[in-house]
C-alpha cells in the first residue's frame, strides 16, 4: 500500500500570511498530500516568510539552514519558500548565493500557480525562482484547509496604498485590490453552511475597502445579515480612514464584535508626520471616543513603534501620555527596525539601540499596567464565549475568547470546543482571564 505524500508549513508574520498558508494547504491536500508537525519528515515543506521586522528575517534563514541537512540525507525532500520576504531582490540574490538547495522560490502574486510549480519541480528535478513584480486579477475559488472548524480568515482586499515611511508591505503585497461584495458575501456563506460561527475580515487597512458602491462599513452591514455567522471582526483598521459609518455599523450590527484593532504606532505628532500616517493624536482620540461614545464596552487594542528616527524623549513621553489616555486592552509593542527599500532606513537620525530598550520597557509596563486593570475590573462578569480548544497554559482546561477577544481559561468538557458557553470572570491577569462555567 502507497503510503501519502506529506507536507509541513511554516507561518511567519500576520493573519495576511496565515490566510495564504491555509489556501497552500488546501491546494496541498487536494492534491493528495497529508499535514505534518514535523517539517523533516515531510516529503514537501513550505516556509511563508514576512519581511515587516528584522527578526522575522533571522529566524526565516535560521529555519532555512536547519533544512539543508534534511536535503542532503534526502535528495526528493522538497523545500519551498514563499511569501513577502521573496518580492525583495535583494533576498532572491542571497538564496541563490547561499541557499542554491532550495527547490521552488515564489512569492505573494501567484500562490494560485503553486501546484503547477510542484508539479513540475517533481518531474523535472530543477530548481524554479517565480516571483511576479505585480499582481495580477483576483482569483476566487482556490481550497482552504482551515485551522479551526468553527471560525475562519476572509480576506475582503490584498495590497496597501498609503505607504507609511516604516513598512515594506506597499512593496511586497502590491496597490490596493478589493474583492467584489458578493464574492465575499458568498464566501461566507458557504462557511456558514460548513459549521463557521465567527469569520475575520483581512485587509492590509480594511477601512479603504472599496467594492464599487460598498464601502467597508456597507460590507458589515451586509455579513450581519448572513445566517449561521454569529460573530464578525477584522484586520487591521487604519485610523485616517475609519468612517461615521463604521462607528454606525457598531451601534447597528448585532453580530459585529465590540473590539477593534487600531494602530497608533506613535502619540507624537511629530514623528506620525515623518510616519506618513496622515492623522494626529488629536484625530486618532477623537475616535477613540467616538467608539466608546457609541460602544462603552468595546476593547481597543493597537500597536506602537518606539525609536523611530528622530525620536526625542518628549516624542516618546507624548507615546506614552497617549497609552496612559486611551487605557488599551493589549497592545504590540516594537522597536523599529530598518527594513532595506522604505524611507525610513535611510534617515540619518537613528536612535541608538540601547535608548529604544530602555524606552520599549517604559512602555511595555505601561501598557500592561491598564491591561491587568482592565482585565481585574471584569471579575464577577458574565461572559459569552466562544470555545477554541484547550488552553495553552495548562492542558487540562479549555480556553475561549470574549466578545471583545479577550482569551478565558476555564475548566470544562472537551464537548464544548467550536461552540458558544457563558462564563463568570472569577480571575483577572496581564493577558488573559480565568473563569468558571456557568
Amino acid at each position: 500500500m502507497k503510503e501519502d505524500k506529506t507536507f509541513n508549513i511554516r507561518t511567519m508574520g500576520c493573519q495576511m500570511n496565515e490566510r495564504d498558508s491555509e489556501t497552500l494547504a488546501g491546494m496541498l491536500t487536494e492534491l493528495g498530500y497529508v499535514h505534518v508537525d514535523d517539517p523533516k519528515k515531510a516529503d514537501v515543506a513550505i516556509i511563508n516568510t514576512c519581511s515587516v521586522r528584522d527578526n522575522a528575517d533571522k529566524r526565516f534563514f535560521g529555519t532555512l539552514g536547519q533544512l539543508k541537512k534534511v536535503k542532503e540525507q534526502r535528495p526528493g525532500f522538497i523545500v519551498c519558500v514563499c511569501g513577502c520576504m521573496m518580492q525583495q531582490q535583494t533576498v532572491i540574490d542571497e538564496l541563490k548565493a547561499k541557499y542554491p538547495w532550495v527547490d521552488i522560490v515564489f512569492g505573494t502574486y501567484n500562490i494560485h500557480e503553486f501546484p503547477a510549480l510542484l508539479q513540475k519541480v517533481s518531474l523535472e528535478k530543477e530548481k524554479i525562482i517565480d516571483v511576479w513584480d505585480s499582481p495580477g486579477g483576483i482569483i476566487e475559488g482556490l481550497p482552504h484547509e482551515r485551522r479551526y472548524s468553527f471560525k475562519a480568515f476572509v480576506n475582503i482586499m490584498y495590497g496597501c496604498n498609503n505607504f507609511c515611511t516604516y513598512c515594506i508591505v506597499p512593496y511586497t503585497r502590491g496597490r490596493e485590490r478589493s474583492r467584489r461584495p458578493q464574492d465575499i458575501i458568498a464566501e461566507a456563506r458557504r462557511l456558514a453552511a460548513d459549521g463557521v460561527k465567527e469569520i475575520t475580515l483581512l485587509g492590509q487597512n480594511v477601512n479603504s475597502y472599496d467594492g464599487g458602491e460598498c464601502d467597508f462599513a456597507g460590507l458589515l452591514y451586509m455579513l450581519n445579515g448572513v445566517p449561521g455567522i454569529e460573530r464578525i471582526r477584522f484586520m487591521t483598521s487604519h485610523p485616517k480612514d475609519l468612517s461615521e459609518r463604521l462607528i454606525q455599523a457598531y451601534r447597528d450590527c448585532g453580530k459585529l464584535c465590540h473590539n477593534i484593532h487600531l494602530p497608533v504606532q506613535s502619540g507624537s505628532n511629530a514623528v506620525l508626520r515623518r510616519m506618513n500616517r496622515h492623522y494626529d493624536r488629536e484625530k486618532y482620540l477623537g475616535i477613540v471616543r467616538k467608539l466608546r461614545d457609541a460602544v462603552p464596552d468595546i476593547t481597543i487594542s493597537t500597536d506602537i513603534i518606539v525609536g523611530f528616527p528622530g525620536e526625542t524623549e518628549r516624542d516618546f513621553q507624548d507615546t506614552l501620555d497617549l497609552v496612559n489616555e486611551v487605557k488599551y486592552d493589549s497592545a504590540f509593542t516594537f522597536l523599529y527596525s530598518k527594513r532595506p527599500g522604505t524611507p525610513a532606513a535611510e534617515y540619518e537620525d537613528q536612535i541608538e539601540e540601547s535608548v529604544k530598550h530602555e524606552r520599549f520597557g517604559r512602555l511595555v509596563d505601561a501598557v500592561n499596567t491598564h491591561a491587568a486593570e482592565k482585565n481585574a475590573a471584569m471579575i464577577g462578569r458574565r461572559e459569552r464565549i466562544l470555545v477554541e480548544g484547550p488552553s495553552r497554559h495548562n492542558k487540562e482546561t479549555l480556553t475561549g475568547r470574549t466578545d471583545g477577544f479577550k482569551v478565558v481559561d476555564f475548566a470544562g468538557p472537551d464537548t464544548l470546543i467550536g461552540g458558544f458557553c457563558d462564563v463568570e470572570i472569577t480571575e483577572g491577569k496581564t493577558f488573559s482571564l480565568k473563569g468558571k462555567l456557568l
